[in-house]
């Protein structure tokens, strides 16, 4: 008996009503009874050549409307697991090459140097050839940069990092780190002729920058950022301007907000009133408090692991709002202090809808309503996630 797939599965999987999976279905798809997929509606032909292969994509098989279905549902059945109904604001999707972060990965095999995502579960290197999810500025650089490890020399495995900074491409190679004249020679002459903004190499005992000719920014909140190489960076131009639109919103016009695991201030510098931003990268934080300074912002930014020592309730009650962004694992000792803080507001970012359902329970255990929840699709056809909601108090019943 054929079945109807009537969702996607966290892990990409269609999945029909009775329970059966199948690999790269869509909903609207027929799984038949020998296990073949007969594509539906929604099923598209997926745009790249290396998929599925490629683990940079898992979900190119999808159209818009059943991707975004994706993104919500991954968000709804995370905050059904903890027994919290919301309401779900339409998902925002970035768009096909724009992402301006990627880690690619090398290896020099065969004689020469491959250069790309690796494959789904695996540790083998897909050597890319086209790719429909990054900046086009970006991808312009992958085969040169092949060409550019082969002359170094380049005998390992690393990884390729690459931004998108305001002066142009950001480079950092790591398992790396060329020696002698000939090199710097080669390097400095690739960056001209490609306009990199900077490349840096870490053999493991952190980041030398080979060429920069200018301070590398990024900008944030109109803010120009020194960039730390290999720094976080929303994946995306229209997901952090999504993302930062939600916070503002989320916060409303506070005097005094906290803005907890800051990084280089992507919400910090795009806030009213005064700030104060923990990070516990010192890096960021130092570019951030650098930065904010330069441009007389009242942004206090304070190097702080917020694992190792969350913000009390008694400093969390100095504040009007909080902002909170932490890493895949969540906050779960900062969302137990900010349970019984004394706020207006909390604006929560999350790159993981169930670390972040775990303590959203937490918080409205403790009396907060979770408000409304934007989820953000901003690594394109990846089963990864992101939101951005809202926490108030709930009214008193006396």
């Amino acid at each position: 008996m054929s079945d109807i797939i009537i969702r996607v599965a966290a892990r990409g999987d269609g999945v029909t009503e009775n329970g059966r999976h199948a690999a790269f279905a869509a909903p609207g798809d027929t799984l038949s009874t020998d296990g073949s997929v007969l594509p539906g509606p929604h099923h598209q032909t997926p745009p790249c050549g290396h998929f599925p292969r490629c683990g940079g994509c898992q979900l190119q098989h999808l159209d818009d409307e059943s991707y975004a279905g994706f993104v919500s549902d991954r968000i709804a059945s995370a905050l059904d697991a903890q027994g919290l109904a919301v309401p779900l604001r339409p998902a925002h999707l970035s768009p096909p090459h724009s992402r301006r972060r990627a880690t690619l990965h090398a290896e020099a095999k065969g004689g020469r140097v491959q250069i790309g995502f690796s494959e789904e579960k695996s540790h083998a290197i897909v050597d890319m050839a086209e790719c429909h999810i990054l900046d086009p500025e970006l991808f312009a650089l992958v085969a040169p940069l092949r060409g550019l490890l082969q002359r170094l020399g380049f005998k390992r495995r690393g990884d390729v990092h690459l931004a998108l900074a305001d002066q142009g491409a950001d480079v950092l190679v790591t398992g790396f780190s060329p020696d002698g004249l000939e090199a710097a020679e080669t390097i400095i002459g690739f960056c001209q002729r490609h306009g990199v903004a900077r490349f840096a190499v870490d053999d493991g005992l952190g980041p030398e920058t080979r060429w920069e000719p200018e301070p590398v920014t990024m900008t944030l909140g109109g803010v120009a950022v020194p960039l730390p190489p290999g720094a976080f960076l929303q994946a995306t131009r229209d997901g952090e301007e999504m993302l930062v639109a939600a916070v503002r919103e989320a916060v409303g016009t506070p005097r005094f907000t906290a803005d907890l695991f800051a990084g280089l201030g992507t919400f910090a510098l795009a806030l009213p009133g005064k700030v104060y931003a923990a990070e516990g990268a010192r890096d960021a934080i130092l570019s951030l408090k650098a930065a904010a300074n330069a441009h007389g912002r009242p942004v206090f930014a304070e190097h702080r692991d917020l694992y190792r020592r969350p913000l009390t309730k008694v400093e969390l009650d100095r504040f009007d709002a909080i902002v909170l962004d932490p890493p895949r694992a969540g906050a779960r000792d900062q969302a137990e202090a900010l349970a019984v803080a004394d706020v207006a507001a909390v604006a929560y970012v999350s790159c993981n809808p169930s670390s972040f359902a775990r303590d959203a329970r937490e918080m409205v255990d403790r009396g907060w309503q979770l408000e409304w929840v934007q989820p953000v699709g901003q690594f394109r056809w990846s089963t990864h996630v992101e939101l951005a909601a809202r926490f108030v108090r709930q009214p008193s019943s006396g």
